[in-house]
């Protein structure tokens, strides 16, 4: 059975690239390599190829991904939009077999779901693109929103805020959604690249099996009461420490897009994610697709643990 071998990854600093390369380096399975921008100052981590690449010179990017098996991209949604195009058809110039694209998130094979949440059409150019291309396979990772990030900071995510210990409730708070920590998905990713290319013994999971398809995973599948619970727990406190209020999930997510009209992108924010806590289970993946983490062999979490990093995210902006 065959199995990649040399991983290039784009944004391996970052907030999501940095844990797929810490997995990596863990396994010790694969040479990876980080392409990044001729002028990036990142500190990459010992172990780590680094190749710096001009954007604007569809050579170099090329002449770095020839010989990669496997293109990880994770960038900023502030990343110029065509960076991830140019990338797409230096990895198809190059040969590069897998393509692991800009996926992170929402189940954007609910179409109807995602168009909603606003993710829909740049996410579906994208894996159209691959696959006009014809070089390159792609496998898209949904995980959800992560768990800490959207319980810390901004009270636009899952409605908490934790400087005047307020929560606001969409509808009633029990709708379940499925919600990821940063490790669990570069556990993932790792264990996906581990995976031989084809079809092996019978029964035995192989990439082939996620080719041009989505691979799902989560840590926690709550509600924002299941939520609120563990932050009772975490600190201490009573139902009546906290001033919690609900406003319908409909009515909030018309005002994020009326919000967005108006120029105010924390409208984008909580028309995202209210429209993921809709009492119809778009958000809660795992009961309508099912989960791979068994099949990954990808550990149960303690949700106490990162509720309380989440929390040292307060003051985080949007």
């Amino acid at each position: 059975m065959s199995h990649v071998k040399n991983v290039a990854i784009v944004g391996a600093t970052g907030t999501i690239g940095s844990y797929i390369v810490a997995e990596l380096l863990k396994a010790g399975k694969h040479q990876i390599t980080a392409v990044t921008r001729q002028d990036s100052n990142a500190i990459i981590p010992n172990g780590v190829n680094v190749v710096k690449v001009d954007y604007t010179n569809h050579s170099s990017l090329v002449a770095a991904l020839r010989g990669q098996d496997v293109l990880v991209i994770t960038m900023s949604v502030k990343a110029p939009k065509e960076s991830q195009i140019q990338l797409i058809d230096a990895a198809a110039d190059a040969g590069v077999r897998w393509i692991l694209p800009n996926e992170w998130g929402l189940d954007k094979a609910n179409e109807p779901f995602a168009d909603a949440a606003l993710l829909g059409p740049p996410s579906r150019a994208v894996r159209n693109h691959i696959e006009e291309r014809g070089v390159s396979d792609w496998v898209g990772v949904v995980c959800g929103f992560w768990y800490d990030f959207s319980l810390g900071g901004s009270p636009a995510r899952y409605g908490f805020d934790f400087n005047d210990r307020s929560v606001l409730f969409f509808d009633n708070g029990t709708q379940p959604i499925n919600t990821t920590t940063f490790p669990q998905v570069g556990r993932a990713v790792a264990r996906l690249l581990d995976l031989p290319t084809t079809k092996g013994k019978e029964g035995m999971a192989s990439l082939a099996d996620f080719r041009n398809n989505y691979l799902y995973i989560s840590s926690f599948c709550v509600s924002q009461k299941d939520m609120l619970e563990s932050v009772l727990r975490v600190t201490d406190t009573r139902m009546d420490d906290w001033a919690v209020r609900h406003e319908d999930s409909a009515e909030l997510y018309a005002q994020g897009l009326r919000m967005m009209k108006e120029g105010n992108m924390v409208g984008f924010i909580q028309a995202m994610y209210v429209r993921t806590f809709f009492p119809n289970d778009d958000g809660n993946f795992g009961k309508t697709r099912g989960l791979h983490n068994e099949l990954l062999g990808l550990p149960v979490e303690d949700i106490d643990e990162f509720t309380r990093l989440a929390i040292t995210r307060k003051d985080d902006k949007y």
